[in-house]
C-alpha cells in the first residue's frame, strides 16, 4: 500500500465521518421499527393514552384490560420472497457461501432498503450492518455520487493490529499505546440473539472490545500523467515522482533514447483512514484495489430525492390493523356470555344446593328439576353472538390488502384454491404474472449483484500498487 495521504486534515475528517454517521440516524430509526414488526414486536410504537402520558401501544392496550396479540404476516412474506429468490438463483453457477450471503442481503434489503457489502482484494465478500454504515447524503441510483463512506468495527486490540499494521511492528505498537489511554467500555453481556445495536453509538463498542472507525474519502490529488515515448506506456504517478523522472530524461538524453513526457494534473483518489475513537489517525493509505475506489458495495432503495423506503415499510400500516382487529375479537370473545342459565331462586327444589343444580347442568343426560308453581318464569340459557360484529369481514379485507399492496398474491405465496385443477403451463403464467408487482425489487437487487460481482473481479491491486 502507499501512504499518499497528507494527514493535517485528519480532525476534519473525522468530524466529518461523525457527521455522516449522524446523518443515517433517521434511517436506523426507521430499520429498527422495520426489522421490529417483521420479527414480531408489533406493540412498540409510542403513542399517547387518555391521561396524555407517552407509552408504547402494548402499554396502553394492557392497562385498558387487553391482552395484545399479533398475527405476523410480514414474517411471511419476506419468507416467500427470499424463497422465489433463491429458487431463480438456484441454477446459477455460485458458491453456496454466496447464495447465502445474497439471501440475506435480500433479507435486509427489504426490511431496510438497503443493500451494503464489503469487497476486500483476497476476493472476500460479506454483508455490511446498516446500523454501522455510514456515507453522505446520496441522491444518485447508482451512488456515484458517494464522497465520504465508512463502517464502525467492534474487535479486539489483537484483531485490529492484524487488520491494519500488516507486518509493521512500529504501527502496531503505536496502536496498542492509543488504545491504552482509551478507557475501555464495560462488558454489557448481551446475550446470545439478542439485539446488539440498541444503545450503541459512534465511539464505543460493547461486550469488551474496542471501537474503530474506517473511514474513506474521495479527495483530489497532485498527479503527474506519464508517457514514456521509448516504451509506449501511460500510467499516473505521484508530483513526488518529479526528481526521479528528471533524472531519467536526462539519461535519456545523453543517451539519445526518447524520454519520459510528464504532465501536471489533478485526478480524485479514495483514500483509506483508520481512526481510534478519540479522533487518532491510526493508519491510511490510498486504494489498494484494481478498481481504485473503496471496498463497499452500496444500493439503497428506491433513493427518490435522496429518500429510502423498504418492501416492510408498505405493509406496516396494514399489519398493525391486522393485529388491532384479532384482538378485538379476541376481546369481545372473551367478554360475551356463552352459555349462562338463568336459574330462579324460588324454582330451586328442596334438599338441592346450587352447586347439585351445577353438577345435573354439565351432565349430558341430566335432569334438571324445578318446582313449577313457584315461579312463573321457566330456566333458560343465554348464548350471546356478540362476536358478529364485521370485525371477521374487515379481517379479511386487509389480509387481501396486505396481499395487493406487496404484491404477494396467493400464487407466489404457494397457495392454489382448494378444488382447482390446473397444468403446469397455466400455473407458471400465473406466477409469471403475479412476478411483476416484484420485479422491480428483484431487478434492483440483481444489479446490486451485478456491481458487486463487477467489484469483486476489479478487487486485486494493481500492478502499480503490488
Amino acid at each position: 500500500m502507499k501512504n499518499h495521504v497528507n494527514c493535517n486534515n485528519d480532525k476534519q475528517v473525522f468530524d466529518a465521518a461523525y457527521a455522516a454517521w449522524t446523518g443515517w440516524a433517521a434511517l436506523r430509526g426507521k430499520r429498527r421499527r422495520n426489522k421490529d414488526f417483521t420479527y414480531g414486536s408489533q406493540w412498540g410504537d409510542t403513542v399517547t393514552d387518555a391521561d396524555g402520558r407517552r407509552c408504547s401501544e402494548y402499554r396502553r392496550l394492557q392497562e385498558s384490560g387487553h391482552e395484545p396479540l399479533t398475527n405476523n404476516v410480514i414474517r411471511r412474506l419476506v419468507r416467500s420472497v427470499v424463497g422465489r429468490f433463491r429458487n431463480s438463483i438456484a441454477a446459477e453457477n455460485n458458491s453456496i457461501i454466496i447464495n447465502e450471503l445474497d439471501s440475506r442481503a435480500l433479507e435486509e434489503f427489504l426490511i431496510s432498503g438497503c443493500c451494503l457489502q464489503r469487497v476486500d482484494t483476497e476476493g472476500t465478500v460479506e454483508n455490511l450492518n446498516p446500523n454501522r454504515f455510514f456515507s453522505n447524503v446520496m441522491e444518485d441510483v447508482h451512488c456515484r455520487d458517494c464522497k465520504i463512506a465508512g463502517y464502525l468495527h467492534d474487535l479486539n486490540v489483537g484483531e485490529l493490529i492484524s487488520m491494519i499494521a500488516r507486518g509493521d511492528r512500529n504501527l502496531a505498537r503505536r496502536i496498542r499505546e492509543i488504545y491504552t489511554r482509551i478507557e475501555p467500555p464495560c462488558d454489557t453481556g448481551n446475550e446470545v440473539g439478542s439485539d446488539a445495536e440498541r444503545g450503541g453509538d459512534f465511539f464505543s463498542a460493547a461486550n469488551g472490545l474496542v471501537r474503530a472507525i474506517e473511514v474513506w474519502t474521495l479527495e483530489l490529488q497532485e498527479v503527474l500523467e506519464c508517457h514514456d515515448c521509448a516504451l509506449g506506456e501511460l500510467y499516473v504517478v505521484d508530483t513526488d515522482a518529479q526528481d526521479a523522472i528528471d533524472a531519467e530524461n536526462l539519461r535519456r538524453r545523453k543517451a539519445g533514447v526518447p524520454e519520459v513526457d510528464a504532465r501536471w494534473s489533478i485526478e480524485e483518489t479514495w483514500h483509506c483512514r483508520w481512526f481510534a475513537p478519540d479522533g487518532h489517525c491510526l493508519t491510511h493509505y490510498t486504494s489498494p484495489y484494481g478498481h481504485g475506489s473503496h471496498p463497499f458495495v452500496i444500493k439503497l432503495y428506491p433513493l427518490t430525492d435522496g429518500e429510502v423506503h423498504s418492501f416492510v415499510e408498505d405493509i406496516i400500516d396494514q399489519q398493525k390493523y391486522i393485529n388491532r382487529l384479532i384482538t378485538l375479537i379476541d376481546h369481545v370473545m372473551g367478554s360475551s356470555a356463552k352459555g349462562v342459565l338463568l336459574f330462579p331462586d324460588s324454582a330451586l327444589p328442596e334438599g338441592f344446593t346450587w352447586q347439585d343444580m351445577k353438577r345435573i347442568w354439565r351432565s349430558t343426560d341430566g335432569i334438571l328439576p324445578y318446582a313449577e308453581g313457584c315461579c312463573t318464569n321457566l330456566p333458560q340459557q343465554i348464548a350471546s353472538n356478540n362476536t358478529n360484529i364485521g370485525a371477521y369481514e374487515l379481517l379479511s379485507l386487509q389480509m387481501r390488502l396486505v396481499e395487493e399492496i406487496s404484491g404477494m398474491g396467493s400464487v407466489l405465496q404457494g397457495n392454489t384454491s382448494a378444488g382447482t385443477r390446473q397444468g403446469a403451463q397455466l400455473y407458471e403464467r400465473q406466477v409469471e404474472n403475479a412476478t411483476i408487482a416484484l420485479a422491480d425489487i428483484f431487478e434492483t437487487f440483481n444489479t446490486f449483484r451485478l456491481n458487486r460481482n463487477a467489484k469483486l473481479r476489479m478487487a486485486e491491486p494493481s500492478e502499480s500498487d503490488a
